[in-house]
């Protein structure tokens, strides 16, 4: 997998830069709009990320903007081209809501990966049988075989993210129920406990569960993901994978703060790393 930032990333990263130009210009948008000639929503679009520029009005809203350091020009123009660069997804654009696509092009450049599953195993974790039998049974009947191959095939390819030779960190939180659930699966339960003891065993990996004794949590509601990136001018996402599909990052910083929050409780109320392994151990054994 390409380790560049995807485009959308480095369209975030471009919106960042053009919100603090336009601060420091002492310009609101609607100034930028006339200025411009552009309308007000050209403008929003550009410094929320929803759309790339191109160099011409980049070069030109620089202009505006009093932006004459030659280096800061190349650096953000560089940004630009590379925002309205394809990747990967493109070819599976159609496959898969918008919302997934842009928490799959966070995922690829962020450094620090937290996830909390209450139900099922998180995407990165799972084996290819245990992905296709997930995708099956919570598709529509008449879904096209050719359109679950492909989310396959998008979430094997996620995972190549773990191999890298510098790979993020990964926290991941399980209710008990999610490994309870893999063992009732019994065709693939042997090769997915494998997997996660071997993820488990990995120095940039943690998997923590929480036990059924710890009864009601905060957890219980919904799946959640909280990204952070090497670069500290981008916020951190936080993604709700349920059926709104929801993405939190820059202006929501409350939102991100809270779920952090239970994140930690979560942490505090589960088994230790290395009692969680020593229970998928133990599972994984009974089902020689």
């Amino acid at each position: 997998m390409d380790t560049t930032p995807s485009p959308l990333v480095q369209r975030r990263r471009l919106r960042t830069e053009l919100r603090h130009a336009r601060g420091e210009a002492q310009m609101t948008q609607e100034h930028v709009a006339r200025a411009m000639d552009w309308s007000l929503s050209k403008v929003i679009r550009i410094e929320t990320g929803a759309v790339g520029i191109s160099t011409n009005d980049l070069r030109a809203l620089l202009s505006l903007y009093a932006v004459h350091d030659a280096a800061r020009i190349d650096e953000l123009i560089t940004l630009a081209r590379a925002s309205r660069e394809g990747s990967w997804l493109s070819k599976y654009r159609g496959d898969i809501t918008p919302q997934y696509l842009q928490y799959i092009e966070y995922e690829e450049a962020a450094s620090f990966l937290r996830m909390y599953d209450p139900l099922l195993l998180p995407g990165l974790l799972q084996t290819e049988e245990y992905a296709e039998a997930i995708l099956r049974a919570l598709a529509d009947p008449d879904t096209p075989a050719e359109l679950i191959r492909n989310r396959i095939e998008i979430r094997l390819t996620r995972q190549r993210l773990l191999e890298r030779a510098m790979p993020p960190t990964l926290i991941c939180v399980l209710d008990e129920s999610v490994i309870a659930r893999i063992v009732g699966q019994r065709n693939i339960a042997q090769g997915q406990l494998a997997r996660l003891i071997e993820l488990a065993s990995k120095p940039n990996i943690t998997i923590q569960m929480v036990p059924f004794t710890a009864g009601l949590h905060r957890g219980l509601l919904e799946p959640f993901i909280i990204l952070e990136f090497p670069d500290h001018e981008d916020s951190d996402v936080l993604y709700l994978e349920s059926s709104r599909d929801a993405i939190f990052s820059h202006d929501e910083a409350g939102e991100i703060t809270s779920y952090r929050e239970v994140f930690e409780q979560l942490k505090d109320i589960s088994l230790s790393p290395a009692d969680t392994l020593d229970e998928l151990r133990n599972r994984a054994s009974q089902i020689m």
